[in-house]
């Protein structure tokens, strides 16, 4: 199913990031529960991935840190 159509009618501050089918989607989509997000822009939800592992390798060093 495309969503051409209905990105048009989406208002900034609703897309996503769908963990099930790794891929944008505005904010009518998947269930909240498989999704990260909401981000303001749709490239912003293309990068959660990439701003999650970074995040995550920061924690790890600043664990590695404290030790």
């Amino acid at each position: 199913m495309s969503l051409r159509g209905r990105i048009d009618h989406v208002s900034e501050g609703q897309w996503w990031f769908c963990l099930k089918h790794m891929r944008v989607e505005p904010e009518k989509g998947c269930p909240n529960k498989d999704r990260m997000g909401p981000y303001s822009t749709e490239q912003e939800a293309a990068g959660a991935l990439q701003r999650a592992a970074d995040r995550n390798k920061t924690w790890e060093e600043a664990d590695q840190d404290e030790e």
